[in-house]
């Protein structure tokens, strides 16, 4: 049986995705992945991620907390494991390009949770910020 190893990140909906990026320079993370521009943009302080997802309005970002991403020893047989059980994931699993091996689910309350492990560094040389 799968595990989870422990809550890895959190993303959060932001209007002003390059607002974002700067306070959480600001406050010591180092931006892992995307960056002012981008969709999607992960910072990292020690082992711990903030991912950020670009939404077109203020009011687009209120209507959800965001993610909370467990990392798990096997997603593939954490993803089989919930579908015998009954569960309906959002996708199978998948290699994303910022490094993980993931799948997404909604909690019965309509939590926004993914279940992931790390397949390669997410370190990305960012020497303009």
């Amino acid at each position: 049986m799968a595990s989870v190893e422990s809550i890895n990140a959190i993303t959060l909906r932001t209007p002003d995705m390059s607002a974002s990026v700067r306070f959480y320079l600001a406050l010591g993370f180092r931006l892992s992945y995307g960056g002012d521009d981008a969709p999607f943009s992960t910072l990292r302080s020690g082992g711990c991620f903030v991912n950020l997802i670009a939404v077109d309005s203020p009011s687009e970002a209120e209507t959800g907390w965001g993610r909370a991403i467990f990392h798990v020893d096997d997603p593939d047989e954490l993803y089989q494991q919930a579908l015998d059980a009954g569960l309906e994931p959002q996708a199978p699993p998948r290699d994303a390009p910022w490094g993980e091996r993931m799948f997404p689910i909604f909690d019965p309350a309509g939590h926004d949770l993914s279940f992931a492990k790390r397949i390669r560094s997410y370190e990305v040389d960012h020497p303009e910020l």
